[in-house]
């Protein structure tokens, strides 16, 4: 009966209590788990359809249309249905924490979610029903080829990757509407200072004075290191946005070109000036989004969970500004066994430059574990434990992603499935959500109100299958790769058997911890409390701070 009474008005969750900006932020969570949760659907029927005749699923799954089609969209509704969304959701929830001001405009927030929702619904739907599957989305050859792909279905695809690109420009006005907003601890700043800290320049002349044995520039910051890290992500997310749209855009000019009987010529556009293009946008993604955001990310967990000030603070600022500029630079590793690629760029951008990515994100995590360290004796509480998770995520993803960033060893791993698990699958299931998770964790009061979670043990189950799975699923598919196993390729004879059974294995693992942590939020704040998160605040107020939350 208590059950009963928890899964329809959840713990002490009271949806009329939160204002506006605390729905608007759940509002985009919600949906990024129920994304998450069709990826990870979609990542184990592509796992099971590899395995051949011990495939369980129906025939319809199996079909190569089905398959790619699927493949085609998971990245889409991954990164950006459900990682985009919970980011933002909880940058712009965290912006207006951080600097006790209020967030610029929820409706724009509102927006946003919208917008990514709906974008990713339509590219999913594309997929689906029209079986549109050009594997690499916007890449080169043009996936606008009307005798290969059903026209209506690129159509819908292209509209669909559009509006997630507009809502994440709205997402990107937002924020520095919101910290440039001459208000709060701000009103006297002007915007060379709040450039200069949001780059991280003072922690560059901080150190710089420090050796010149003078007084630091600035002893205090005009914006926290965890705003910086959003600041500066934000940079890459934007430049990235562009590229993403513009790739979209020129791909919908040819759709319609080709629907009307006038073909334009594919030829007309510089083959490798266009992947250069789109590598450079697209691995801003990968920079912009996930090394920057979490480094800060990590930043802002390790202090609120010590309660001590972050360890070489100037040196973090120093070094995220140099993973800025480094990001910029490192999009030809994924050219390196593209043949018409300068050979020079595959050296400098490719292999050297790519390098420093260790060396960033490695201080990083060097710089987290100091603080958790140097705070001891911490008691094991679920966000320090998922915090703990996403940095062995990242400390296993970065140095396989450098491996792979070597022209020798790229000719033996390029296109196999080391890199869609051993790297980007282990970076973002294990080292970004476990990260996402803490935050979830540490946030989960203020956005909530202190609504009380149903079962602290099965938050401890999820993290446990959540870990193992996702470790263990990049490790066999890895292996996979390792032993010669393509990627964007259908296997129907079973030659990887035990490896992807042992993949698809831990994968339910992941799927399973999924339905557990769903059922635990669910039975914590309602089915009445989950509706009441879409219904219009009756606190219209956008400010969220320090001294709000208390």
């Amino acid at each position: 009966m208590s059950l009963i009474k928890n899964l329809i008005n959840g713990t002490n969750f009271d949806p009329d209590s939160l204002n506006a900006l605390q729905k608007v932020t759940l509002r985009a969570v919600v949906m990024s788990f129920l994304f998450f949760g069709l990826v990870a659907i979609e990542g184990m029927i592509m796992r099971l359809v590899v395995v051949g005749d011990a495939n369980p699923l129906p025939e319809m799954f199996s079909h190569p249309e089905h398959y790619f089609s699927i493949m085609t969209v998971h990245p889409i509704v991954g990164i950006f249905g459900s990682t985009y969304q919970l980011v933002f959701a909880a940058f712009m929830f965290l912006v207006p924490y951080l600097t006790k001001k209020p967030l610029y405009s929820v409706k724009l927030a509102n927006y946003v979610w919208l917008a990514i929702t709906i974008g990713t619904a339509l590219a999913w739907i594309s997929a689906f029903v029209w079986q549109y599957a050009p594997l690499y989305t916007l890449y080169w050859p043009l996936p606008a080829d009307t005798k290969q792909f059903e026209l209506i279905g690129g159509f819908v695809f292209i509209i669909g990757v559009a509006l997630i690109m507009v809502g994440t420009l709205g997402f990107i006005y937002n924020i520095y509407a919101t910290i440039f907003a001459r208000v709060g601890i701000h009103k006297d700043k002007t915007t060379k200072e709040l450039l200069i800290s949001g780059f991280g320049i003072d922690g560059m002349l901080n150190l710089w004075n420090k050796l010149r044995g003078k007084q630091p520039y600035s002893k205090e910051p005009a914006l926290s290191l965890p705003v910086v890290a959003i600041f500066r992500g934000t940079v890459d997310t934007f430049l990235d946005a562009l590229v993403i749209l513009g790739a979209g855009l020129l791909v919908l000019v040819y759709l319609i070109f080709d629907a009307a009987g006038h073909s334009l010529d594919v030829a007309s556009i510089n083959a490798l000036l266009y992947k250069n293009f789109f590598w450079w946008g697209l691995d801003l993604v990968a920079d912009g989004l996930v090394l920057i955001y979490v480094a800060g990310s990590w930043y802002l967990l390790a202090t609120i969970i010590t309660g001590k000030k972050l360890f070489m603070e100037n040196v973090a600022r120093a070094a995220l500004m140099l993973e800025l500029l480094v990001s910029w630079m490192v999009w030809s590793h994924h050219l390196l066994s593209d043949q018409a690629q300068p050979e020079m760029m595959k050296l400098i951008s490719g292999e050297m430059v790519t390098a420093f990515e260790l060396l960033t994100q490695g201080l990083a995590l060097f710089i987290t574990l100091v603080t958790l360290w140097k705070a001891r004796p911490l008691k094991m509480t679920p966000a320090l434990a998922y915090l703990l998770g996403g940095l062995i995520g990242f400390g296993l993803a970065v140095p396989a992603g450098i491996i792979q960033a070597d022209m020798g060893m790229n000719r033996v791993l390029h296109n196999t499935q080391w890199i869609s698990f051993a790297h980007f699958h282990i970076a973002l299931i294990v080292g970004l959500y476990m990260t996402l998770y803490s935050a979830l964790y540490v946030l989960w009061p203020l956005v909530t109100n202190n609504t009380k979670l149903f079962s602290t043990k099965l938050t401890w189950i999820h993290y446990w299958l959540y870990l193992i799975g996702g470790v263990g699923m990049g490790a066999f598919g890895g292996m996979a790769g390792l032993d010669g196993m393509l990627r964007r390729h259908l296997y129907v004879d079973g030659e990887f058997n035990t490896l992807m059974i042992l993949a698809a294995i831990c994968g339910t693992m992941v799927l399973v911890a999924w339905f557990i942590f769903l059922f635990n939020i669910v039975m914590s704040v309602g089915i009445r409390g989950l509706i009441g998160i879409f219904l219009p605040a009756k606190d219209k107020s956008a400010s969220y701070g320090i001294e709000e939350s208390k």
